[in-house]
């Protein structure tokens, strides 16, 4: 089959295409013909070496955590799918940069009827990060007014969707006038430039001078500075790799975590995706032979929603 992959770690130009061996799904696992891959910040991490989930890599390396398609075949014990049917799964140890992957069907699910299988391709770890995030971390409550630092990435405009749905006051950071119009179509309520000299005292304007909790998805000084705003009782979420520091003394809750996949996650995730009547927001396209290409964009930055690899029509 035909895949994207890298033979050693490097730049973007590394991740050239490549024909592996499809390997049939085992016991527990099924066999997925995809349509589209996500291509998240944490691939490029991968691809030059400097994060290694896989543990010792084996090259060449195929990247790509997550994406959606049609599963073609069945391990003897998986019962809950069937041939053909749509799905989106997760892999943190990789290989979604191919035509064909086989997952462990724990990490399978339907994907909601909501979502074609572009907008399932791009929506799985960042909605789970999302969700999690929100709902379980941070326990949003209606009322409540939320600050989603790093509002316009693959995790970010699903958060912002998420938090409105519980009915809460959404806050979010967006640099340019497409990004915060695309942040305030999806429901925040208020926005502010975190590069501008004036942004905290924006946020602090917005905010009334307190903050009920933060879901932090980038770092920086602007985010230490924008913390002080969390009331005390208050809670910050991140995901491991964000990091942000608080001063000592700091009467809040710091949470981080990792995304979690699995059937409670997965049907959370289903139920969320209506209750918000989900947007997937898709910062650009680029077939499989062009991942080199997608990583090149990755780079540049200022990506509004997620970069998606089409592999199959």
């Amino acid at each position: 089959m035909r895949a994207a992959a890298i033979d050693r770690f490097g730049p973007p130009s590394v991740l050239k295409p490549h024909i592996v061996p499809v390997h049939p799904p085992g016991p527990n696992a099924v066999l997925i013909a995809l349509h589209a891959a996500g291509v998240g910040v944490w691939d490029a991490s991968v691809r030059d070496g400097s994060w290694r989930p896989y543990g010792r890599p084996k090259f060449p390396l195929v990247p790509g955590t997550d994406g959606a398609g049609i599963i073609l075949a069945l391990g003897a014990r998986v019962r809950r799918f069937v041939k053909g049917q749509r799905v989106y799964a997760v892999n943190y140890a990789g290989g979604f940069y191919a035509e064909d992957v086989a997952v462990e069907a724990e990490n399978v699910a339907p994907v909601p009827s909501r979502l074609d299988l572009l907008s399932a391709g791009a929506a799985l770890v960042p909605g789970l990060t999302a969700l999690q995030g929100i709902d379980e971390h941070l326990r949003v409550r209606r009322g409540e007014t939320v600050l989603i630092f790093g509002a316009t990435g693959s995790v970010g405009t699903l958060a912002v969707q998420f938090a409105k749905r519980l009915r809460a006051r959404v806050l979010a950071t967006a640099s340019g006038r497409k990004a915060s119009t695309l942040v305030t179509k999806l429901g925040a309520e208020g926005v502010f430039d975190p590069h501008r000299s004036n942004a905290f005292e924006r946020l602090e304007k917005l905010a009334h001078g307190r903050l009920d909790c933060v879901l932090a998805l980038a770092g920086g000084g602007v985010l230490v500075q924008c913390l002080e705003l969390v009331r005390p009782g208050g809670r910050i979420a991140y995901p491991n790799g964000v990091e942000p520091i608080m001063r000592r003394g700091s009467k809040v809750r710091m949470i981080a975590y990792d995304a979690e996949p699995g059937g409670r996650h997965f049907e959370k995730l289903e139920d969320a995706i209506s209750e918000a009547r989900v947007r997937v927001p898709i910062a650009a396209l680029y077939p499989l032979a062009e991942a080199a290409r997608a990583h090149e964009r990755l780079e540049r930055g200022h990506v509004l929603g997620r970069i998606v690899l089409r592999i199959r029509r």
